[in-house]
């Protein structure tokens, strides 16, 4: 039987500060802006982001 081989780096065990989500939220939500040419879309993201950042 074949055992998968150790990882070597472990993972990191710390969370994401909330600038870091957010400086890759907001690419996102500038291509919803221009995706769907509202603002609907960018208020669902950004109110999906104050709830994970609330976390």
């Amino acid at each position: 039987m074949a055992y998968p081989a150790p990882r070597i780096t472990p993972r990191p065990s710390s969370r994401r500060h909330p600038l870091v989500a957010t400086a890759m939220v907001l690419p996102l939500a500038a291509l919803l802006v221009v995706a769907f040419g509202g603002w609907d879309a960018v208020v669902t993201q950004a109110s999906s982001v104050g709830v994970m950042l609330g976390r």
